[in-house]
């Protein structure tokens, strides 16, 4: 299959986020070609998941097959600290924690290839969470510097 662009990306990059929370593999599909994302970007410090179709493995090979890229990007995922933060009902300990690790020297390079990656072509960040608001991949569309799109599968 092939990727098309984004609709829209004449007028400038951006950057999209979606959350697999209450998702199937396939309403994520939908949902990322109907935004014309060429590279779902995982940003899952572990790519693993008890939901059937999200493991890394997996989600690799629903991308594959629906010609969407998959590239994981562990070094941009949340510290145990932090997802345990998050789990326990403090995102502003999750975020402080999250914030600190962004700053660091692998976090910052994954970062930059990151929003290369965005302006030459559509990419979407992946996480658990549903709400963007209470997941760091919004922090890290944040740091990248362009337009925010959030999507819901």
């Amino acid at each position: 299959m092939t990727r098309r662009p984004a609709p829209g990306r004449a007028g400038g990059a951006s950057v999209a986020t979606i959350g697999y929370e209450n998702a199937t593999p396939d309403r994520l599909v939908a949902a990322l070609r109907e935004a014309g994302i060429a590279t779902l970007v995982d940003v899952r410090a572990v790519a693993n998941s008890r939901r059937p179709g999200f493991a890394k493995r997996a989600l690799s090979a629903t991308m594959e097959e629906a010609g969407i890229g998959y590239l994981h990007l562990p070094a941009l995922g949340t510290p145990a600290a932090g997802r345990q933060a998050a789990r326990s009902g403090k995102p502003e300990v999750m975020r402080r924690i999250f914030t600190a690790h962004l700053a660091g020297t692998e976090a910052q390079a994954a970062l930059s290839g990151l929003a290369d990656q965005a302006r030459r072509e559509p990419v979407c960040l992946l996480c658990l969470e549903a709400d963007p608001a209470h997941c760091h991949r919004t922090l890290v569309a944040e740091a990248i510097g362009l337009p925010i799109r959030h999507l819901s599968p």
